[in-house]
């Protein structure tokens, strides 16, 4: 049987920086993950979650998938959405997109690329929805760009919608959704301004707020 070996090689070699580091990072880490961060990011490689906040392993709880979504049809999403937030009880949700996002790029572009053009449907319903906006951006990068960053709004709107979330706040949970959008090409993250704490932050986004 063939083995990626230089990939087991690479673990021994992190694994033994750790307990360098720390001799008891692994067994501490082994008897219980308490994160205070849920990410919901993009699965592009070139955005590993945890590196770019600079937090160890158990730190933070993610889920990526293709363009960063939250499709309230998705249980996969939903479940880890619900286990972080009913048991982990993580105190901050962050939805973080990624300038020049490829899957944004291909929800808007002919020709058609197969069964990812059904999951990334909600983008391209939105773009339909922000022609008028993203029409007067001069240049093709900076509509992609700003399509990225709608999205990423787009998503924010859609995790404080679940039932998840507005159990948590009706409950008097504290937990806060974020909306975050990461350069690649400068590797810097950048607030979106987008944050919703209860019912109240989601309606007053929903009738006057969304951009």
């Amino acid at each position: 049987m063939k083995t990626i070996s230089q990939l087991f090689e690479n673990n021994r070699t992190w694994a033994t920086g750790m307990l360098q580091t720390d001799p008891h990072f692994f067994m501490r880490l082994a008897k219980q993950q308490t994160p205070h961060f849920l990410w919901i990011g993009c699965a592009d490689s070139r955005v590993p979650a945890n590196e770019i906040v600079g937090l160890l392993p158990g730190e933070l709880f993610v889920h990526r998938n293709v363009a960063n979504l939250m499709v309230h049809a998705d249980l996969n999403c939903l479940s880890v959405l619900h286990y972080a937030v009913e048991v982990l009880t993580v105190e901050h949700i962050i939805v973080c997109g990624h300038y020049g996002c490829g899957g944004v790029k291909a929800a808007v572009e002919n020709p058609p690329h197969g069964l990812v053009d059904d999951w990334l449907r909600p983008i391209r319903d939105m773009q339909r929805r922000q022609s008028g906006a993203l029409s007067r951006l001069p240049t093709a990068e900076q509509r992609l760009d700003r399509l990225c960053e709608l999205n990423v709004i787009e998503q924010v709107m859609n995790v404080g919608n679940t039932t998840v979330l507005q159990g948590a706040w009706r409950r008097g949970q504290q937990v806060t959704v974020h909306g975050w959008i990461y350069s690649i090409s400068d590797g810097l993250l950048r607030d979106l301004s987008v944050c919703l704490s209860s019912l109240a932050d989601l309606e007053r986004m929903e009738t006057g707020g969304r951009s």
